[in-house]
């Protein structure tokens, strides 16, 4: 019978090699390798949050330029309508004395024959470009559109009122390249007033 010795401790086998402690180390390179990974993924967070910043400051230049761009192309727009206009104005004044003849032997019932074709294609062509004549007998008076070059009195007018045309007028859209000279008459002086007390006394008399 064979009794076992107490007091010792049976101690672990001992690989060959003489490295027991290998899986410490791992876990310790593993370790040392984590705060390097963090490290790494703080830069690219960084680097990406650059970017975006630069990636909206060129959206909001280019925007700008965008923007930029279509105010230029609007007021080049804007300023060659405006050059066509004022040629196409310069061109038909001075078409207007012509027509003021044709207006004239119109009314004088000599636009016949061959004159009245040439004189109709001209009027048709002068309103294609835009020319538009105003001016019309009991139309009010506006200074902004007329010239008065007679002035009288009336008994049957309550305003100051274009009576005759003695020139017609043109405008291009809302551009007047000659107002239309009239002559004008205005009510007799002291006939609202007596109008006035005409009213007043058929009120009283009801």
């Amino acid at each position: 019978m064979s009794e076992e010795t107490q007091g010792f401790d049976e101690k672990p086998e001992v690989p060959a090699d003489g490295t027991p402690d290998e899986p410490k180390a791992a876990d310790s390179a593993k370790e040392a390798a984590a705060p390097a990974g963090d490290a790494t993924d703080v830069a690219l967070v960084a680097q990406l949050d650059q970017t975006r910043t630069a990636l909206g400051e060129r959206t909001a230049d280019l925007q700008r330029l965008q923007a930029e761009y279509q105010n230029y192309r609007r007021r080049v727009e804007r300023d060659r309508i405006t050059v066509k206009e004022i040629a196409v104005a310069s061109l038909l004044n001075e078409l207007l004395p012509t027509l003021d003849d044709i207006g004239r032997a119109r009314e004088h019932g000599e636009l016949v024959g061959g004159f009245k074709s040439v004189a109709e294609s001209l009027e048709t062509v002068v309103a294609k470009m835009g020319l538009q004549q105003f001016g019309k007998e009991g139309e009010p008076f506006d200074p902004t559109i007329h010239e008065a070059l007679m002035h009288s009195y009336a008994p049957d007018v309550t305003e100051t009122t274009c009576v005759a045309i003695l020139q017609p007028g043109y405008r291009i859209g809302e551009r007047t390249i000659r107002p239309a000279r009239v002559a004008v008459a205005e009510p007799q002086p002291g006939a609202q007033a007596k109008a006035e007390e005409s009213e007043d006394s058929e009120q009283d008399s009801e």
